[in-house]
C-alpha cells in the first residue's frame, strides 16, 4: 500500500458509509419518474420487474464502483491508474468521473434550488390560497427570474462545497446523517398522512395493486424497456459517484451485502413518495402526471385543498430539498476527491475552487429557461437542461458502466479474479462466481443495448 493510501481518509462509521452512497443514490428521479410509471405499468407487477433488473443491471455495477475505490483508495480519477495492468491505458478513462459529475451538478443544482424555493414559498404562505392556475403561474414565474433562480442556485452550490470543505466525517458524514435521518422521517410522516387521506385507497390501488391488462400486448415491452432504463439509471452509476465511497470504507463487510443495503434503501424510498403522491391526487381527483409538473403545480395545489396544507406541503419540500442536496454533497465530494487524488490539491482549494467554477458553469442552465429560451438544442421546446441530462444520462453513464464492466471482467483489464478478490473481503454476502459469464459478456451487451435505446427514443421515436 501506498503512502498516499496508508494516509486516505475514513468514514467515522458503515451507517455513515450507507447513508452517504444511499444518499447519493436517492435524488429527484425516485420521486416523480419512478412512481409515475409504476402506475402506469402494472403497479406492483411493474415493481417485480423493476427490482429483477435492479439485481441483474444495478448491483454488479455498483459493486464494481464499490471495489474498484475500495482496492485503489482512490477517485476513479486516479483509481484505473493505480489498478491497471502494465501498458494499458485504463487511466485516460478516469476524466470521465470529473467531466460526468460537472455536467450532472451542472443542471441538478438549479433542479435542487427550485426545490428550496418551493419550499420558502410553501412555508411563508406564499402559495396559499392560489387557484391551480396561478400556482402555475408562480412556476413561470420563477423559471423566468434569472436573477431568483441565481441567488438558489448560488445557495445549493455553497452549501455543497462548504459541507465537502468542512472534511469527510466532520462535514459530509455528519451532515448526510442528520438529512438522510431527516428524509426518513419526514417520508414516514407524509405517507401516513396521504394514505389516510378519504379517497387515498383508489391511489393505493393504482399504485400497486397487479394489473395484468396494463402488461397486455405491446405493453410488456414497453414496461420492460422502462424498468430496465429505471433500474440503471437509478444509482448513477458508470461516472465513479460511488467508486469514492468504496474508497473510503474498510474490508470488514463484504461489498455484495453492502451494496445490496443501499438498493434496498433506494427502493424503499422510491416506493415511500408513490404513496405520497398517488392516494393524494386521487383523494382530491387530480390527475397524478409526471414531471415537473407534478411536483411544482400539481401537489401545491393538492396541498392548498388539505386541511393544514400548508405545514404538509412545508414537510413535503423539506422532503424534495433532503433527496435534492443528498445527491449534490455526495457527488460534490466526488468532484473534490478528484482533484485531491490527481492534482495533489487540498480538500479546502479543491472546495473553493470548484464552488466558483460550479456556479459558473450552472448559469447556462438558468439562463436557458429565460434569456437563452431560444436556444433549443435537441429540438422545438428542448432546454440547455435537456441537452445537459442527455449527454449524461444517454451518453456518460452508459459509456461509463462499459469501462467499469470490462475493467473488472477482462483479463486485459483489472481482472474477475482480482475484483472477486477484493469484492468478497469481509463479513457478508459473498458475490456468485457462477456469474462470470452473465457478469462478463451479456451485462455490457445490455448495457450497449440501452445506450443505443436512449438513441432511437431520443432521435426516432
Amino acid at each position: 500500500m501506498s503512502r498516499q493510501n496508508a494516509s486516505r481518509e475514513q468514514l467515522g462509521s458503515r451507517i455513515g458509509f450507507l447513508l452517504l452512497a444511499a444518499g447519493c443514490a436517492i435524488g429527484l428521479g425516485n420521486v416523480w419518474r419512478f412512481p409515475y410509471i409504476t402506475g402506469e405499468y402494472g403497479g406492483a407487477l411493474f415493481v417485480a420487474i423493476y427490482i429483477l433488473f435492479l439485481v441483474i443491471f444495478g448491483l454488479p455495477l455498483l459493486i464494481m464502483e464499490f471495489a474498484v475505490g475500495r482496492a485503489s483508495r482512490k477517485n476513479m480519477g486516479a483509481a484505473f491508474h493505480e489498478l491497471e495492468p502494465e501498458g494499458t491505458h485504463w487511466h485516460h478513462f478516469g476524466c470521465l468521473s470529473l467531466i460526468g459529475s460537472y455536467l450532472l451538478m451542472m443542471f441538478y443544482t438549479v433542479v435542487a434550488g427550485w426545490m428550496f424555493a418551493y419550499f420558502l414559498a410553501t412555508a411563508d404562505g406564499t402559495l396559499s390560497g392560489k387557484s391551480p392556475e396561478e400556482v402555475g403561474a408562480f412556476f413561470g414565474q420563477l423559471l423566468a427570474s434569472p436573477g431568483e433562480m441565481i441567488g438558489w442556485l448560488a445557495l445549493t452550490v455553497v452549501l455543497g462545497f462548504v459541507t465537502c470543505g468542512m472534511g469527510l466525517r466532520n462535514g459530509v458524514e455528519r451532515v448526510v446523517k442528520v438529512i438522510m435521518g431527516g428524509l426518513f422521517i419526514i417520508m414516514i410522516m407524509l405517507v401516513i398522512r396521504s394514505i389516510t387521506l378519504p379517497g387515498g385507497e383508489a391511489g393505493i390501488s393504482f399504485y400497486l395493486m397487479p394489473s395484468v391488462e396494463k402488461l397486455a400486448g405491446d405493453s410488456i415491452w414497453t414496461a420492460i424497456n422502462a424498468a430496465m432504463g429505471q433500474a440503471f439509471f437509478t444509482l448513477g452509476l458508470g461516472v465513479g459517484s460511488m467508486a469514492i465511497f468504496g474508497s473510503y470504507i474498510d474490508r470488514s463487510r463484504s461489498l455484495t451485502g453492502e451494496a445490496l443495503n443501499i438498493i434496498v434503501l433506494d427502493t424503499f424510498v422510491a416506493l415511500m413518495a408513490g404513496l405520497i403522491i398517488f392516494p393524494a391526487c386521487f383523494a382530491f381527483g387530480v390527475n397524478p402526471g409526471s414531471g415537473p409538473g407534478l411536483i411544482f403545480v400539481t401537489l401545491p395545489n393538492i396541498f392548498n385543498s388539505m386541511p393544514f396544507g400548508r405545514f404538509w406541503g412545508t414537510l413535503f419540500f423539506i422532503f424534495m430539498a433532503c433527496a435534492a442536496i443528498s445527491t449534490v454533497i455526495a457527488v460534490f465530494e466526488n468532484i473534490v476527491s478528484y482533484c485531491m487524488d490527481v492534482w495533489g490539491w487540498s480538500r479546502r482549494k479543491a472546495s473553493v475552487i470548484n464552488c466558483v467554477t460550479m456556479f459558473l458553469l450552472s448559469l447556462p442552465c438558468v439562463l436557458g429557461f429565460n434569456l437563452l429560451s431560444g436556444f433549443q438544442p435537441l429540438g422545438e421546446n428542448s432546454t440547455i437542461l435537456d441537452l445537459e441530462d442527455f449527454i449524461v444520462s444517454n451518453n456518460l453513464l452508459p459509456i461509463g458502466a462499459l469501462v467499469f464492466i470490462l475493467f473488472c471482467g477482462q483479463n486485459w483489464g483489472w481482472g474477475w479474479e482480482k475484483f472477486l478478490h477484493e469484492t468478497d473481503q469481509g463479513q457478508g454476502l459473498k458475490f456468485p462466481r457462477w456469474t462470470r459469464v452473465y457478469v462478463c459478456y451479456i451485462l455490457p451487451l445490455a448495457v450497449f443495448f440501452l445506450f443505443v435505446r436512449g438513441y432511437l427514443d431520443k432521435f426516432f421515436s
